[in-house]
């Protein structure tokens, strides 16, 4: 775990208390929080080093990969190495506003690693995105189980995001660990890399986005009367539609998360019925792309506001863990909380 603690600040009011009917509504979610660090097989991380038993095979895609000349197309290590030299050029650059932003060395690996890698056809291991332990992190499970470890193919397939797979373990069942698991000879844009990250989970409360309420109640939100009693200190920004005040800064928290409501956007709400059985599943991870955006700014951590820190290797918008999904977006996992070892469902939202 991040030795650092993150916190959220509370929200501007208690909209509960203008809206009773959202109280029964309420679900608990975990923040997750994740920050650059050096994880081990034994903590709960993105982009680290999984508990992954030495006599199970890694998992591969062999599905067909996208091979246009548009994309892209490196090696992990070129990414990383790109990432590390774009963080010396930046700290160089804050040193000595003056300096050349490239050292002719770095210029030449610049070069180097924009003309891209020879097109690898055949199947792709597997890449590491999150592991999540029970003790530090809260998550819908299967019994027995206290380990999540997701994984996906480091390619956009057919449904324009990485193919996820998830695997789900008794962490005390893994005695030998697997050291030296094999690494994607190639991978689109980086985009899909994590930068390996350690978490700092904090429970918030979140209510449901304005398109899964009843008409009558999303009526209300939207009706400026019901908003009158409120300081418009804390909501002016949003004086011409309260709306978007309860949508982005009431409901659900931006980032990544477990738990909670769906984060609708840019779709509207679909049918998430386990492909398994039919029972309504429920977020499971939110793999998402930034911890804010311009709209949620009340959600931005206190220690971000008071001690902001440089962006680690180019980060922006706290997006610590470098992951893009497809311009932005969020990629929801959903499971059937009947028996989450079911088929889960992937959201790009």
């Amino acid at each position: 775990m991040n030795a650092v603690r993150i916190t959220t600040p509370p929200r501007p009011f208690d909209v509960t208390a203008l809206f009773p009917q959202l109280a029964p509504l309420a679900r608990t979610a975990t923040r997750l929080h994740p920050r650059p660090g050096a994880p081990t097989v034994h903590d709960s991380s993105v982009g680290g080093p999984l508990l992954w038993p030495a006599d199970e095979p890694w998992p591969y895609c062999d599905e067909r990969h996208d091979s246009r000349a548009s994309l892209r197309i490196n090696a992990p290590d070129d990414i990383r190495l790109l990432r590390r030299n774009r963080a010396a050029a930046a700290e160089r650059l804050r040193l000595d506003p003056e300096a050349p932003e490239w050292a002719p060395e770095d210029l030449e690996t610049l070069q180097r690693i924009k003309a891209g890698r020879p097109w690898f056809d055949g199947p792709i291991p597997l890449l590491p995105v999150a592991q999540l332990y029970a003790r530090d992190i809260p998550f819908p499970r299967p019994s027995g189980a206290d380990l999540l470890q997701v994984l996906w193919c480091p390619f956009d397939h057919s449904m324009a995001h990485p193919r996820t797979v998830l695997f789900w373990r008794s962490s005390a069942t893994v005695t030998d660990v697997l050291d030296a698991p094999p690494e994607p000879p190639i991978v689109q844009d980086g985009h899909y890399l994590p930068e390996p990250c350690l978490f700092s989970p904090e429970q918030v409360t979140e209510f449901p986005n304005p398109l899964e309420l009843d008409k009558e109640l999303w009526d209300q939100l939207d009706d400026r009367s019901r908003w009158e009693t409120i300081d418009p200190a804390q909501y002016n920004a949003y004086a011409y539609d309260p709306g978007e005040l309860y949508l982005n800064n009431l409901s659900t928290a931006p980032g990544w998360k477990t738990g909670g409501w769906t984060r609708w956007s840019p779709t509207d709400p679909v049918d998430r019925s386990c492909p398994g059985c039919g029972t309504p599943a429920v977020p499971l991870l939110t793999i998402a792309s930034t911890e804010w955006d311009g709209g949620s700014g009340t959600w931005i951590a206190e220690e971000q506001r008071t001690t902001p820190a440089p962006p680690p290797l180019g980060a922006q918008d706290g997006n610590f863990t470098l992951i893009d999904i497809t311009g932005g977006n969020n990629l929801q996992l959903h499971v059937c909380p009947a028996s989450p070892d079911h088929p889960h469902i992937a959201l790009l939202q």
